[in-house]
């Protein structure tokens, strides 16, 4: 694998619909997405499912949501004028049970207009043991959101809540992939495992039931080196748009796609890190620190359009 990735050959017109939170400033949600998927070559359509001032970390939020009623007024609208027709939809952060319902019945409609359409599911609903939203939410994402996605993005918590599996271990990694093929989604990627030796690799696994270009379903892990590096609004969004993006760009090599994102990720969070400075690790959450802990994507174009692999010493590793 060479240290750049190729970035020629664009299907052209390729579409993404992503529906998740959008704040006026800093990146987390469609502030994460839209510009890394433009930069992959996509075109990017965007409804933001909040419209927050700042990131929930910050002192004071305000802004507005939207409700299930208003996605489907946004829906018809592109229906009436022949805009509605997608290749991928992309969903991060939800937040509402009628938001969850009515993209539900958007996927159905988008698939009426294009069999193919792909939907890549980030289930943000909490991460290390915290749950972020309504407890009712998990049940639905589980029954009713995870059998219309193609492939899932679930950090460590999130992958054993939807698959009732307690993820301690690679094993039970593993099995909770199993279970979430089970419950709908082709491909599975846990972006994040906890546990393991302190200071050791940070561990991610996919698990495709798609066929790969050796005509073989897919699984595998992916250790990259721990980055002495603060916690950041905006990873898990960053990467799920990563890996659409170099999913589309390398069909039927997802090891590669999981890779370049990786490496994008990585070069990105350890730009901010030294950006901020010593800000980056101060305890304090006031403005002035997290304005200063906001993810670098602009000043990293670069990273997310020709990955540094080699930098990062990414080692994937077949499983059985």
């Amino acid at each position: 694998m060479t240290d750049a990735v190729s970035t020629s050959c664009i299907a052209p017109g390729s579409t993404v619909l992503s529906i998740q939170s959008h704040t006026v400033t800093g990146y987390c949600g469609n502030r994460c997405a839209v510009f890394p998927l433009q930069l992959l070559g996509l075109e990017v359509n965007a409804i933001n499912s909040v419209q927050f001032s700042n990131h929930g970390a910050y002192p004071t939020v305000k802004g507005q949501r939207l409700d299930g009623k208003d996605l489907t007024d946004l829906a018809d609208g592109l229906e009436a004028n022949g805009l509605l027709w997608h290749d991928y939809l992309l969903t991060g952060y939800i937040g509402t049970a009628s938001m969850l319902e009515t993209i539900a019945a958007l996927v159905k409609r988008l698939r009426g207009l294009n069999s193919n359409l792909q939907y890549v599911c980030d289930p943000v609903l909490g991460d290390k043991g915290r749950l972020y939203l309504p407890q009712e939410l998990v049940p639905l994402y589980r029954e009713v959101i995870l059998p219309l996605a193609d492939t899932i993005t679930p950090n460590a918590y999130e992958a054993e809540l939807l698959s009732g599996v307690a993820v301690r271990s690679e094993e039970d990694a593993v099995k909770a992939c199993e279970a979430l093929h089970g419950l709908g989604p082709s491909t599975v990627v846990i972006t994040s495992l906890e546990g393991g030796e302190a200071g050791g690799p940070v561990v991610m696994m996919a698990s495709t039931r798609v066929s790969q270009e050796d005509g073989l379903p897919q699984r595998f892990k992916l250790e990259l080196p721990r980055l002495d590096i603060p916690d950041f609004a905006g990873p898990g969004d960053l990467m799920t748009a990563l890996l659409l993006g170099w999913s589309h760009r390398k069909p039927g090599r997802l090891q590669e796609a999981v890779v370049a994102a990786a490496a994008s990720l990585q070069a990105v969070l350890q730009a901010t890190t030294a950006a901020a400075g010593p800000t980056a690790f101060q305890t304090d959450r006031s403005s002035e620190v997290l304005k200063q802990r906001e993810l670098r994507l602009v000043s990293c174009q670069d990273s997310i359009r020709k990955p540094p692999v080699s930098d990062f010493n990414a080692k994937p590793e077949a499983l059985p």
